[in-house]
């Protein structure tokens, strides 16, 4: 925690190139999982729902490590997933975003915060909301002096 997410740019799902940089002001969850890893596809599920329901502030990166497109698209049509910030990176575990983020141990989430920098990692819903209402009391507190 406390350092800067590695950058990486990527292709959606609409083949339109994102970089991660692109979101720089605003928080981000970067969801790295695959739909053949049950716990991470559960995880991903559960964060995308959380973020587009209770979390407007957050914009959710979700990365697919699925060899096969069209096994990532029916997944996230399934798991009604908005594809605009959904990601497949089709080298799967050969992927230099997967070394970059060292995720040999398995998958993971990560909330940055506006400026890239990594505050909590493998994010619960909960930890979600603690270190949002956090910086939201920080920031506040910033802007009127205290």
């Amino acid at each position: 925690m406390g350092s800067v997410a590695p950058d990486f740019e990527i292709k959606a799902a609409d083949e339109q190139s994102l970089a991660l940089s692109n979101f720089k002001g605003r928080y981000v969850l970067l969801s790295f999982w695959a739909s053949y890893d049950a716990q991470s596809r559960i995880q991903n599920i559960c964060l995308s729902n959380a973020v587009r329901s209770a979390f407007p502030s957050v914009e959710m990166v979700s990365v697919s490590f699925d060899e096969y497109r069209s096994v990532f698209t029916e997944t996230i049509r399934k798991d009604q997933i908005v594809a605009a910030v959904c990601f497949v990176e089709t080298t799967g575990m050969k992927s230099g975003l997967f070394e970059k983020y060292r995720l040999n141990q398995g998958f993971i989430s990560y909330l940055l915060d506006k400026d890239g920098i990594i505050l909590a990692k493998d994010v619960s819903i909960e930890q979600l909301d603690t270190f949002l209402n956090n910086e939201l009391l920080a920031s506040s507190g910033e802007k009127t002096g205290s």
